[in-house]
């Protein structure tokens, strides 16, 4: 027991011996720390990083703000001395790590050396600069952080071309802000959708469905250039606000001479002093969404030489949009053409007839567009009503054309897919029929007749160069009527417009289709229309257009062609905004193989264009 005591209190002493040996040894140190350091040392300080890289107090990995607030590229703050690289034991012996310098991820840590080694291992981050590396905060009393945590931010340094690519990626490429960063929004709702422009219509057939039984070729060769004039801004009419709508109406007053105002064979035709008044009204409303517009046109020419070639004319459209949704549009559209046809024409050949009878299409659409991404569907029917006037004689003698009244229904499928922005082909399926009130007409024949036709095209949008649409297809028509045979036809419609210069732009419009007819034996009309224009501004306030129009019909059945020609030459001087001067020359010429039916005319016509 005793021995056992003794050795117990030799153990207690010989602790107490080594704590006193131990405490003596870190005494210096104690006193190290305790003591105020030299004025550089004193100049360390702790400071906070921004968490957002990119901004000035942060400018990113491997760089430092510059004096004048931007990032510049860190530099190298072991250039006042060489790397210290230590053999590995006295780097694990104080750091844990190696003790030569360690960069890496923009940290570079320098492992204690000599008397520092054996002093702390507290210093392990501490430069004799005092400053902070790798973007951390650094002091003397800094804590060194432990190995696994160090592992994570700076892996070990590896020579060699691996550590080299790593070490640049790391150090010069700073990391992007995120001012910088893109913004993905959601789509607004509200905004309008594009506007589809309305598809152009050959000015023979204004306001007609392509495949409606009524055409007049006086309409074709009388309305043609009827496009309204782009205009600078500087003379662009401001229209009146009203509401939502801009209204802009205009009136048009013309003198001039017509040398056959009655459109007849040259032996009949007696010429006049022309008067020619027209008015126009175009409104278009400013809804954040949707949209409805229209165009309306009406005149007369009066011929005080010669009343009973006196004749109005008029036509219209209005059109409304409604944007569902995104993907959604709803179309309506009402029409009507309001002409007179010619007394010698093979349809009505009455010669003496005392007025021009009057022709009265008018009708009504409503559609739907749906979009698939860049594929769109469109599903649109029509109906349309055509009315004639009946003729009165010289003699007294009334004609009834009431077997010619008739009703139209129709309906168009079309598929498109956007190929690009520029292009989008389609293809296009139509059906319709056509009712006429009387079940026989004059000569006994049935008339009614169902139509069904394919065609194929292309919408082209190049900008600065070629925009418009083109198509073409095949159409096959039968009559109830068993005496009046079939019709294959080939069936057109183009409207494309061509800037060829910022001064001159082309216009080419063209359609082929089967018109109606009551001529005894003929089941109908194949007629092609095409006219071609050119506008060319001299001066920004005078504009010159020179075109021409083209008509062709082949009575089937029965061996009646006709064949006309119009041409045009039209100047406008703009005095200002509200204000042209407007001259019109017009060349109109149709040769038939039906007695009475040819003719030729020529128009000058000399106004005033007033848009309040």
């Amino acid at each position: 027991m005793l021995g056992l005591e003794g050795e117990g209190h030799a153990r207690r002493e010989a602790g107490l011996a080594c704590g006193l040996a131990l405490l003596l040894a870190g005494l210096p140190a104690a006193v190290a720390i305790a003591l105020p350091r030299p004025a550089q040392a004193q100049a360390t300080r702790f400071e906070s990083l921004s968490p957002v890289a990119g901004q000035p107090d942060n400018p990113g990995i491997g760089q430092d703000p510059g004096q004048d607030g931007l990032p510049v590229l860190r530099r190298n703050r072991l250039s006042e001395g060489p790397p210290r690289l230590g053999n590995g034991n006295s780097g694990e012996a104080a750091g844990g790590e190696s003790s030569g310098g360690l960069t890496s991820g923009g940290a570079s840590l320098s492992g204690p050396t000599g008397a520092e080694a054996g002093a702390s291992n507290l210093d392990t981050r501490v430069r004799s600069s005092g400053s902070r590396t790798g973007g951390a905060t650094s002091g003397t009393n800094n804590r060194a952080p432990i190995s696994l945590l160090r592992q994570r931010a700076a892996p070990p340094r590896r020579l060699g071309t691996a550590t080299k690519r790593y070490t640049q990626d790391v150090t010069q490429i700073p990391a992007p802000a995120l001012r910088l960063s893109p913004v993905i929004q959601n789509p607004v709702v509200g905004v309008p959708l594009p506007a589809e422009a309305p598809r152009p219509q050959a000015p023979g057939l204004p306001l007609i469905n392509p495949l409606s039984g009524v055409l007049t070729p006086g309409a074709l060769l009388t309305n043609s250039l009827r496009r309204p004039i782009a205009t600078e801004d500087a003379y662009a009419p401001l229209g009146i606000r009203l509401g939502s709508f801009t209204v802009l109406p205009s009136f048009t007053q013309s003198l001039g001479y017509d040398t056959n105002p009655d459109q007849t064979t040259p032996s009949l035709a007696k010429g006049s002093v022309a008067l020619r008044s027209e008015g126009e009204l175009n409104f278009r409303s400013d809804w954040s969404r949707s949209e409805l517009a229209g165009e309306l046109r009406a005149g007369y020419l009066e011929t005080p030489e010669n009343e009973a070639a006196s004749r109005p004319n008029a036509a219209g459209t209005v059109r409304l949009r409604i944007d569902a949704n995104r993907d959604l549009r709803i179309d309506a559209e009402t029409r009507f053409l309001v002409d007179t046809q010619r007394t010698g024409s093979p349809n009505l050949q009455a010669v003496t007839a005392t007025n021009r009878p009057i022709v009265a299409t008018y009708g009504t659409s409503l559609g739907a567009t749906e979009t698939f991404n860049r594929l769109s569907v469109s599903l649109r029917g029509s109906v349309d009503r055509s009315e004639f006037e009946d003729a009165r004689l010289s003699d007294g003698t009334v004609i009834s054309q009431a077997d010619r009244n008739q009703n139209q229904y129709s309906m168009r499928l079309r598929t498109a897919y956007e190929v690009t922005p520029e292009i989008s082909p389609f293809v296009e399926l139509l059906a319709d029929t056509r009712v006429y009130d009387l079940r026989r007409d004059t000569s006994g024949l049935r008339r009614d007749s169902d139509g069904i036709a394919a065609s194929v095209g292309a919408t082209v949008n190049f900008t600065r160069s070629i925009s418009g649409e083109i198509s073409g297809g095949l159409q096959h028509r039968t009559y109830v009527d068993p005496s009046l045979r079939g019709l294959d036809a080939p069936i057109l419609a183009a409207a494309l417009v061509w800037a060829a210069t910022p001064l001159t732009t082309v216009r080419l419009n063209a359609q082929a289709g089967v018109t109606e007819t009551t001529v005894p034996g003929s089941s109908g009309i194949l007629t092609q229309t095409a006219t071609l224009e050119v506008q060319h501004d001299l001066l920004r306030n005078l504009s010159i257009i020179v075109g021409g129009a083209y008509l062709r019909n082949d009575y089937q059945g029965v061996s009646i062609r006709e064949t006309g020609f119009s041409a045009t030459a039209r100047l406008d001087y703009r005095f200002n905004r509200w204000l042209t001067l407007r001259g019109t020359y017009l060349y109109q010429e149709i040769t038939s193989t039906a007695a009475t039916a040819s003719f030729s005319d020529n128009t000058f016509l000399l106004g005033l264009r007033v848009n309040p």
